[in-house]
């Protein structure tokens, strides 16, 4: 196993105003442990990623995966290293300019879809509309172009709390993709799916990534999902390798 650098293509300028072009550097992160003791969990990940690429990341749980997810989205701060999207250094923003740049940048999805389950499929998918001053009419028509891409068609205005786990699933991927995302960062997302279901979101989402040429980033044991993504990364001793 090689760790992981650099694509082989050089960084254009040209990828670079596109702003779908994700470059980590060493990027380290650690936690105090109960006892006081400091575990580190990231030791120097470097990664490159160009427009239009999946990238699975494997690893046992505990490994750091959602760590890495976390630094990626600006959620988290880590103890060393940068990482740059396009032409922006995550380090270099903060507060408001953090909080819009994720807003209108990056879409999650997590293996804990996190809906309000008092609002239908159509409000929730909205909501990130919503937040960004869209008006009503828009986002609602948005939502709805969305989910029938879903084949949710018939469960619009549903309450997502009557939809089941794999509809809900799916609501939830809509949302993460309604602000076209130019990054789109998974963790796990058909990790409570059958089979067939997590087939259909996994192929919903590479699909978005391929044809708007945005970046992903998915933390996944699924290894149809994984199969399926342009390049599988194991995380392993806080550094990613090549499988």
């Amino acid at each position: 196993m090689s760790s992981v650098q650099t694509n082989e293509e050089p960084t254009t300028s040209a990828s670079k105003d596109l702003g779908t072009m994700l470059s980590v550097v060493d990027l380290r992160k650690s936690f105090a442990s109960p006892a006081e003791e400091r575990i580190e969990v990231l030791r120097g990940v470097t990664l490159e990623v160009r427009a239009g690429e999946t990238i699975a990341i494997t690893g046992a749980s505990g490994s750091g995966k959602s760590t890495l997810l976390h630094l990626l989205g600006g959620l988290e701060d880590p103890d060393h290293g940068s990482i740059a999207f396009g032409n922006t250094d995550l380090s270099n923003l903060r507060d408001e300019a953090l909080a819009d740049f994720r807003q209108h940048t990056i879409g999650f999805v997590f293996q804990f879809h996190y809906l309000l389950p008092d609002l239908s499929a159509a409000e929730n998918v909205a909501l990130p509309l919503r937040i960004s001053r869209r008006n009503a009419t828009t986002a609602r028509r948005m939502s709805e172009v969305l989910l029938r891409e879903m084949d949710l068609g018939e469960r619009i205005d549903y309450p997502v709390s009557h939809l089941s786990g794999g509809e809900q699933q799916r609501v939830a991927l809509a949302r993460a993709l309604v602000m076209s995302p130019s990054l789109l960062l998974a963790d796990e997302p058909t990790g409570n799916l059958d089979a067939s279901i997590s087939d259909e979101i996994g192929r919903i989402l590479v699909n978005y990534i391929h044809e708007r040429k945005a970046v992903a980033i998915i933390a996944t044991h699924n290894d149809s999902l994984a199969n399926i993504c342009d390049r599988v990364l194991l995380l392993e001793g806080g550094r990613l390798h090549q499988i």
